[in-house]
């Protein structure tokens, strides 16, 4: 794709943003985001071959938000391993927090579009556990963590046991304050220390 054709794909998802968050996903189409743009909605199909695709399109830049600067964090293997947990950990909440509290609007129709695509779903948790899973297996090869864990067991427990602090619809229901979160993942960080049960 050349970079006017990428251009013109990101002012389609801009646009797209756009119109779902004032008409949501079951009323937005394909010709409001066209009008939103002045030009024919044959050039959005173009870009994006089917409504669907556009919606995907845009759950998955939504998406994409929320893992790059967590990949960073992952990456980083020049600090300690316990360090990018937390910074990870923090980062992650703070993201979900502003999403779910900040613009409650476009997170509604944000949750919806990611709820009717469970492969985007499916996608974006198994880039979560990838990245747990590279800190967390070099926090074992350091000795800082237990020799004892599988890092991708010791993922999978990290994502799920820390899921109230940065699930969506867990927020929703009960937003936890900061000091149980601290408090947690001073727990979770025990646990990979002391190593496997």
């Amino acid at each position: 794709m050349s970079a006017e054709e990428t251009s013109t794909a990101e002012r389609i998802l801009d646009a797209a943003e756009a119109v779902l968050r004032r008409h949501g996903a079951e009323k937005t189409n394909v010709v409001d985001i066209a009008r939103a743009l002045e030009m024919s909605h044959g050039n959005i199909y173009r870009h994006f071959p089917s409504k669907q695709a556009l919606i995907n399109a845009v759950a998955m830049r939504w998406l994409l938000a929320v893992v790059t600067p967590l990949e960073v964090i992952a990456e980083d293997g020049a600090r300690p391993a316990s360090e990018r947990l937390e910074a990870w950990f923090e980062t992650l909440r703070g993201i979900k927090i502003k999403k779910v509290f900040d613009d409650p609007e476009l997170f509604r129709v944000h949750h919806q579009i990611v709820m009717k695509v469970p492969e985007v779903v499916t996608e974006h948790v198994g880039t979560l556990l990838r990245q747990l899973e590279l800190i967390i297996a070099d926090g074992v090869r350091s000795g800082e963590f237990s020799s004892g864990l599988d890092p991708a067991i010791a993922a999978r427990a990290f994502l799920h046991a820390s899921s109230p602090f940065h699930h969506p619809a867990l927020l929703m229901q009960n937003r936890p304050s900061d000091a149980e979160a601290h408090a947690v993942f001073a727990l979770l960080l025990a646990g990979l220390k002391a190593g496997a049960a």
